[in-house]
This record gives C-alpha cells, sequence and structure tokens, in this order.
C-alpha cells in the first residue's frame, strides 16, 4: 500500500514538471516578435550625379561650394557692353581653379565674408564679340592672343559680407579709369583694405592680379589652351 501511494506522488510531481516546461516553453515562443516583410524598409538606389559637361577637363564651381554667390553680368544687359551674351549664367574653371577659388572662400568664411563670381570661363567665341565691341588691349584681350578667361583660368570676382553686400572697392565691375587700378591711392582706408583682404586671399592660393582692374585674378598655378567650349542651359 505505502509502495503504492509512493508511486503516485512521483508520478503527479512528473507530470507538474512537464506542464511547467511546456507552458514555460510557451511562454517564450509568444514572445517572439514577428517580422512582416511587407514593414521592411529597403532604401532607394542611391542615384550617381548627372553631369553635362566633361568633368576631366571642368569644374562647376556651385558644385563644390554651393555659398558662393554668383552674379555672371555676361548673362545679362548689366555689363559694359550692355548686352546678354551668355544664353545662362554657369561659372565653369580648370578643376585647379576651382579648387583655389573654393579654398579662398573657405579663408574668407572665417572672417565673416564669402565670395562673389562676376565671370568664370569665357568661350573664346565671346571674347570675339567683345573685342568686336571695345577694343582696347588694356581692358579687353584680343581674340588672337586669347585671356586666360578663355582657357578657364581667370576669375572676376569680390568679396560680399555676411549678408551678401559687396564690399567697397572703389569702383563698380568693369569700370575702365585709374580708379580701378591697383596701384591708384586716392581712395578710401576702408576701400584699401577691402583690396587688400582680395588680393592676399587670393595670391596666397596661386592666383595673380592685373594692374588695371581690381576683380580680375589668374591662377597661375597651371596650364591650359583656349577654349571654345559652350555650356548648356537647363530647360
Amino acid at each position: 500500500m505505502k509502495l503504492r501511494v509512493l508511486l503516485l506522488v512521483v508520478l503527479s510531481t512528473l507530470f507538474a514538471c512537464g506542464e511547467t516546461s511546456t507552458s514555460a516553453t510557451e511562454v517564450s515562443e509568444t514572445t517572439i516578435p514577428e517580422v512582416k516583410m511587407d514593414s521592411v524598409v529597403i532604401p532607394p538606389p542611391v542615384q550617381e550625379p548627372v553631369f553635362d559637361y566633361d568633368t576631366t577637363q571642368w569644374t562647376e564651381l556651385i558644385r563644390i561650394d554651393s555659398s558662393i554667390v554668383l552674379d555672371m553680368r555676361y548673362a545679362t544687359t548689366n555689363n559694359f557692353v550692355e548686352e546678354v551674351l551668355y544664353d545662362c549664367g554657369r561659372c565653369f574653371l580648370r578643376p585647379e581653379a576651382a579648387k583655389a577659388v573654393a579654398s579662398a572662400n573657405k579663408q574668407l568664411k572665417t572672417k565673416g565674408y564669402g565670395l562673389k563670381m562676376f565671370d568664370c570661363f569665357r568661350p573664346l567665341p565671346i571674347q570675339q564679340k567683345l573685342w568686336d565691341k571695345f577694343q582696347n588691349p588694356s581692358y579687353v584681350t584680343p581674340p588672337s592672343k586669347g585671356s586666360m578667361h578663355n582657357r578657364g583660368l581667370a576669375v572676376d570676382i569680390t568679396i560680399v559680407d555676411a549678408d551678401g553686400k559687396e564690399l567697397d572697392m572703389g569702383t563698380e565691375f568693369d569700370y575702365f579709369g585709374q580708379e580701378a587700378h591697383h596701384t591708384y591711392t586716392g581712395h578710401s582706408k576702408e576701400i584699401q583694405q577691402n583690396r587688400t583682404l582680395l588680393k592676399s586671399t587670393l595670391e596666397s592660393l596661386g592666383f595673380k592680379g592685373i594692374r588695371t582692374e581690381w576683380w580680375h585674378y589668374s591662377f597661375i598655378g597651371t596650364k591650359h589652351g583656349l577654349s571654345e567650349m559652350v555650356w548648356e542651359c537647363p530647360e
């Protein structure tokens, strides 16, 4: 009799353990979240940038520094010939020159300033149009010789403050007179300081100015031939 009772107790304990184990398994299974395929977010494919020019030969300046202000005067009538010469205003330079301009802008930003571009690469046919209008080699290079603009190595440029206002350089861009010369000494101290800031910043990065135009600088760290490349205009 005692043996029978003992056997019943052992069997009851075994069944109780089995139920506990099963219950734990069931709880464990219900705590695993169900992953649905439609809840998985698949990122869109990375789109490569599209270029409408030869990137081995040219750099569009705003692609490497969009904070540089563009005021491409020959795409407007606000220039010395009062005619639109560019179908649209885009600033292209040889890659080396473009990187140097971007570095100059970065330097000026630490002082609360930035750069504004009046002209960059100028296609050779446009140089001919300028020469036809104003045949003065002191200010317009004859197309037969070609300018540094026609090589993608020159910029017409100024400095703006944090609000985008141009610093006073003494004259307007494309002012043809002695007041625009670097050697003119009749300007105020502020104007001289502004010109010096532009000159010293650009010269530190491989640019060189010309005597008659405070806004014109050529990148002398490399050489390129004349180009008739004409850029596309966005539709």
